[in-house]
């Protein structure tokens, strides 16, 4: 097409690929945009539990700061010397520990009565009876 042609004079054709790419995925982070942007935030959380609540807030905190990461850096600024750098290292610290308190809920509890009954039931103890056939000696059948 034509207005691929002219595009493609704009700028070196070693980079249409990586453009196109990126458009694309534009696309995408734009549709995803949308669809959450549908549903209201209250609506939203009241559905999930504080844990999946801490999680949907950080995950679109980190988001809005990587796409500004983003604009910085088309902008000409270098955004490794920008507070959204330490912000998005904050966000990452907070996201480690929702992710330990996550891995911590997972992790299987012990039970310590099931455990002391497993452990008392699967230890032989005799009992007397075995005890007194066990200490006198076994007696031999005696021949005629």
């Amino acid at each position: 097409t034509s207005e691929d042609d002219i595009n493609a004079e704009e700028y070196p054709t070693e980079i249409h690929d990586y453009l196109t790419t990126f458009e694309k995925s534009l696309s995408s982070v734009d549709e995803m945009l949308k669809t959450m942007m549908s549903v209201p935030r209250s609506e939203l959380l009241y559905k999930l539990e504080p844990l999946e609540q801490a999680k949907l807030d950080l995950v679109s905190a980190y988001t809005l700061n990587s796409m500004f990461w983003v604009y910085l850096a088309t902008q000409g600024i270098n955004p490794k010397e920008h507070p959204v750098k330490q912000e998005l290292e904050r966000i990452r610290t907070y996201m480690n520990k929702v992710k330990e308190i996550a891995d911590k809920k997972k992790a299987s509890k012990l039970d310590k009565g099931a455990a002391s009954r497993f452990v008392r039931n699967a230890l032989w103890e005799p009992s007397p009876e075995d005890e007194r056939t066990s200490k006198t000696p076994a007696k031999g059948k005696k021949r005629k």
